[in-house]
């Protein structure tokens, strides 16, 4: 999808009276999308869903990038407190039930945005594995929310060549080999085949909930 179309989508959610909002997860890759979006509108909603484990470095990106760009931060953080979070022997969830780890701060701190806004803005690629192959540019999601993937259509290269043109800055994780950046328990450095390779390392797991169980079946 080209910028002029990704704007002509927003021009037309907007005239609808349609309250939108973005997700980004402050990774080099997801700062292109940010970016265009400061193009368009400003005070779009930027939900960051902050989990309690994600790197130093990725919340300090995070800053710079509100602050670079003048976006519209809004942290959105789990209900459930970390004490909480253990299984029956006391241990983090993160270390024995990810997918449960990933439903109590990711998912479901989600279920509330969802139902309070009519359209989510997200940066996935049908690139990035299987399940994302087979999204839609736009269709529905959970509790009525209707997603929008402007860059599903784009790839490396084309996220790549927009940085370069426009100057953007880098996730400081990156060039230590951090491609694919979530929760710090949960990211390892990348196998050069995969860019997701080094999320959940070791596991058959590849999302974390956000784009299989917030989707309309």
């Amino acid at each position: 999808m080209t910028i002029e179309n990704i704007k002509k989508h927003i021009d037309n959610y907007q005239k609808e009276g349609l309250k939108l909002f973005v997700t980004s997860s402050f990774q080099t890759h997801s700062i292109p999308l940010l970016h265009i979006l400061s193009k368009i509108d400003k005070s779009i909603p930027v939900m960051f869903i902050n989990t309690g484990y994600l790197f130093p470095e990725t919340l300090e990106f995070r800053d710079e990038i509100i602050d670079l760009f003048g976006l519209n931060l809004v942290n959105v953080t789990s209900s459930v407190p970390k004490i909480h979070q253990r299984d029956s022997n006391g241990n983090l969830l993160f270390t024995s039930d990810p997918d449960r780890c990933c439903a109590i701060n990711k998912t479901q701190p989600m279920e509330t945005i969802l139902a309070e806004y009519d359209v989510w803005i997200n940066g996935i690629r049908a690139d990035q594995n299987a399940n994302r192959k087979n999204m839609k540019i736009e269709q529905d999601g959970a509790f009525s929310c209707k997603r929008f993937h402007p860059v599903l259509d784009w790839n490396n290269k084309m996220i790549y060549d927009y940085a370069i043109k426009y100057n953007l800055p880098k996730h400081p994780l990156e060039e230590k080999g951090y491609l694919s950046i979530g929760c710090e328990p949960c990211t390892r450095k990348m196998d050069l085949s995969n860019d997701r390779s080094g999320r959940w390392f070791g596991l058959n797991k590849t999302e974390c909930g956000l784009h299989t169980d917030l989707v309309s079946k």
